[in-house]
């Protein structure tokens, strides 16, 4: 499974190591990707998501229902 989001559709970045001599390497900047489950009030049983951390802010703050019809209307999350 790719290191996506499912709920802001964040990807990993891809930028520069910079040396003190101005030395360019390519390096990666990895999310904060967590898997969790959270339960579901509406389907009665638990949702595994991988979420970041700023993912998870967002579910407590909008609610996980609300947040997963945002989510799939953005084509970030695709549940059966």
């Amino acid at each position: 499974m790719s290191k996506v989001c499912q709920i802001t559709g964040r990807k990993r970045m891809i930028g520069n190591n910079v040396a003190h001599s101005k030395l360019r390497t390519k390096r990666d900047f990895a999310l904060n990707l967590k898997t969790k489950k959270f339960w579901s009030e509406s389907e009665q049983r638990w949702i595994t998501l991988r979420v970041t951390a700023k993912g998870m802010r967002i579910i407590e703050k909008n609610g996980l229902d609300a947040t997963l019809r945002d989510a799939q209307a953005k084509g970030y999350v695709n549940l059966v």
